[in-house]
């Protein structure tokens, strides 16, 4: 049986300043989008809407903003708001803890939102370039969460062969882990589906459509191997919190998708 590693939370320290592996997964998921997108920003669609290396670094620092305000106000809606409204001073103490990922995922869109109304695009101009940039920051987050020896997974068979104890989770079960499930899943495995399929002209919006359907897909089943949080515990129909959110981006995605491919996106000179 494994048992988790006990990783330094600090990857270096310099004098007062200590810098964490979750930071750098951080610093990786911004660089490899920034790569990302301006490899994309180099298609003929894309470099015919105006994008450029600079529009590139604008938007970067729009989402910046999404990630960190939205991951953090959505775990404080999602995840304890009981909490979060008795203690309101402490919503902003990100080194605290707590980021949620649909929370991230609102702050991104509202900040493509803005971005694209600043540049005169269309929502899914901003949104089809960014979608195949993302899951490789998602992998970055979940090695983040494995060092830190956090979201484990729920109790798995001792006979699996990577079943691992985690002493964080204050108990010698043999878990899955969750996070390397992840990693593969909304990770490797939604980059190269989105890559391969995003390198030719798609309609407008089916990008970002699979995105949504692919992301919420691959959480949702994830879900099934980690252990949900312990202050709410699994919901109505034995769903975690993580899962209920995954519905509605399921749902939107295969809606857009759906009309993606029907030119509903399409302004009405280019409809077929």
């Amino acid at each position: 049986m494994l048992i988790h590693p006990h990783f330094n939370p600090i990857a270096l320290e310099l004098g007062p300043l200590k810098v964490h592996w979750y930071g750098l997964t951080y610093l990786a998921a911004f660089v490899s989008f920034y790569f990302l997108a301006n490899s994309r920003a180099k298609l003929a669609p894309f470099a015919q809407a105006g994008w450029d290396r600079q529009k590139v670094e604008d938007l970067l620092f729009y989402g910046v903003l999404g990630v960190v305000l939205g991951g953090r106000l959505g775990y404080v809606l999602f995840y304890k708001p009981g909490y979060y409204m008795a203690h309101p001073s402490e919503i902003l103490a990100v080194w605290q803890g707590g980021m949620s990922f649909h929370g991230g995922l609102l702050g991104v869109i509202t900040a493509m939102y803005l971005y694209g109304r600043r540049q005169g695009w269309h929502f899914f101009d901003v949104a089809d370039l960014v979608a195949p940039c993302v899951p490789i920051g998602l992998a970055a987050g979940r090695i983040g969460n494995f060092i830190n020896g956090e979201l484990w997974g729920r109790a798995a068979d001792p006979s699996l062969p990577w079943a691992m104890v985690f002493p964080e989770s204050g108990s010698d079960l043999p878990r899955h882990p969750s996070q390397l499930y992840q990693f593969g899943l909304e990770g490797l495995l939604l980059f190269v589906l989105l890559w391969l399929y995003a390198r030719k002209p798609r309609q407008r919006g089916a990008v970002a459509g699979l995105f949504l359907l692919g992301y919420g897909l691959m959480r949702f089943t994830a879900e099934y191997f980690r252990e949900p949080d312990s202050f709410l515990g699994l919901l109505a129909m034995n769903m975690s919190m993580g899962q209920w959110l995954c519905v509605p981006m399921i749902v939107l995605g295969a809606v857009f998708y759906g009309l993606a491919k029907k030119d509903a996106f399409q302004p009405e000179s280019r409809k077929a």
